[in-house]
């Protein structure tokens, strides 16, 4: 998780995501921080988050993006 964290920090930096419900609702994450953090996902996770994945419900939390890296993980 706290990789993820780091990650997230790179992309917003400043931004506390710790403890929000919404992070897309509440502005945190915008279109393009969402592709730039899929993109370092990959690289650091070494995944593949398709399209498909790339979804509000995936993203709206750190617990629910970690949650999604795990997924990928575990099916590779």
């Amino acid at each position: 998780m706290e990789e993820l964290l780091a990650l997230m920090r790179e992309v917003k930096p400043g931004v506390t995501f710790e403890g929000d419900d919404d992070l897309i609702g509440h502005g945190l994450l915008d279109s393009i921080a969402i592709v730039t953090l899929v993109g370092e996902i990959c690289d650091e996770f070494d995944v593949e988050i398709s399209p498909v994945d790339v979804v509000p419900e995936n993203f709206k939390t750190v617990e629910a993006i970690y949650a999604l890296i795990t997924r990928l993980q575990e099916d590779n």
